[in-house]
């Protein structure tokens, strides 16, 4: 294999698929990216944890010789990453090697064959639809900060998405908080089985929607793998297995009864929320909120740090009554409202809230309270 390409696209590849690679490998070949040359002027880099697999297909200035090979994912990287700005880099393989040359550089890199890479057999994906990029970004950003991180409880460690008759929903959990999106069900996803996209999975086609957020995704799906194809200006192919678990049925947590209606600024209440948190600690991470007429009092009390309290306020009508809340999952959810308003629909101290910008809005929020 022989091949020389712009230092800028191959860094540009390289950054997105040497992520995907862990850095402490037993197995060797998965520390490793494959690069195939073919034609006169396409190279394809690959990388794999053997659960996700992303693939890259550039533009090279010239293939002089096709092949394939595989070397290290992060030391490539790296070398890319120091190579002066504007340079051509040559990349040729031979004796075991891969020699990359750029300038006054050149370094020589230990290789594996190529047949020693693994690929995930995707098998039959039936369903298969589009979206937006920018509506999938979207999605993933309303949602991701809810996953579980507990991995005994490996089915909440995603987003869970699936169809009802006209909307396609996608949803996460951790016990103590929810964050739902819906959108308009798109052509194609009819039938679709319910999945759940692992956390690394999400984190990684977030990073990429990033570059492409101007085009569609295609999303080709099973019960057991999916497949995201960007368009935009990079043409990546992200595979990935899906968490083989059953997602709780979360419809059940989302209140329908509550009838006592908070509206207030979210950026007025997340700073205040905020400043008051400055004093807690782990064993008091609660943030006690007193609901009044037009004004609502948060306050923490530490053993270790003492008192704060702040008055912000606030639009409410019902009976005056206490409830406290973990700080950081409430500051998560308000750093999710876009608009100058938040609604919270409160039952009693023990109850569920439900929080959502208004009652046209496609993102949706239920918090467990704290006791305070």
């Amino acid at each position: 294999m022989k091949a020389t390409i712009e230092r800028s696209t191959l860094l540009r590849c390289l950054s997105h698929v040497q992520s995907v690679v862990e850095r402490r490998n037993t197995i060797p070949i998965l520390s490793n990216v494959l690069i195939e040359a073919s034609g006169t002027s396409s190279l394809r880099i690959m990388a794999t944890d053997l659960d996700l697999q992303v693939v890259e297909t550039l533009n090279a200035n010239h293939v002089e010789q096709p092949g394939a090979i595989t070397v290290s994912a992060h030391l490539l990287f790296d070398i890319a990453r120091k190579l002066p700005d504007g340079s051509e880099v040559s990349l040729a393989a031979a004796d075991n090697r891969l020699v990359v040359k750029a300038d006054r550089s050149r370094f020589q890199l230990p290789t594996l064959p190529r047949d020693d890479f693994p690929m995930i057999a995707e098998g039959e994906l039936p369903t298969s639809f589009e979206i937006p990029a920018a509506t999938l970004a979207q999605m993933i950003d309303r949602t991701r900060f809810a996953i579980s991180t507990e991995e005994t409880r490996y089915y909440l460690n995603g987003i869970f998405f699936h169809v009802t008759e006209d909307e396609l929903k996608a949803a996460a959990t951790d016990g103590h908080r929810l964050a739902r999106f819906t959108i308009a069900r798109p052509d194609g996803a009819d039938g679709m089985p319910d999945v759940i996209v692992p956390r690394k999975c999400v984190a990684e086609l977030r990073k990429l929607l990033e570059e492409s957020l101007d085009s569609n995704v295609l999303i080709d799906l099973s019960a057991s793998k999916v497949r995201f194809t960007l368009g935009g200006e990079i043409g990546v192919v992200l595979t990935s297995k899906l968490i083989d678990g059953t997602f709780p049925d979360y419809t059940r947590v989302i209140p329908t009864g509550n009838d006592k209606l908070l509206t207030l600024d979210p950026r007025a209440f997340f700073e205040g929320v905020d400043r008051v948190a400055t004093i807690a600690t782990e064993k008091t991470r609660a943030v006690k909120m007193a609901l009044d007429t037009d004004r609502i009092t948060l306050s923490v009390t530490s053993p270790d740090n003492g008192t704060a309290a702040e008055e912000v306020p606030a639009g409410y009508g019902a009976d005056n009554f206490e409830i406290g809340f973990n700080a950081n999952y409430l500051k998560d959810i308000l750093g999710q409202i876009d608009g100058d308003s938040v609604e919270l629909h409160l039952a009693d101290a023990g109850a569920p809230t439900l929080i959502r910008q208004n009652d046209k809005s496609p993102a949706l929020y239920v918090l467990m309270p704290m006791r305070v």
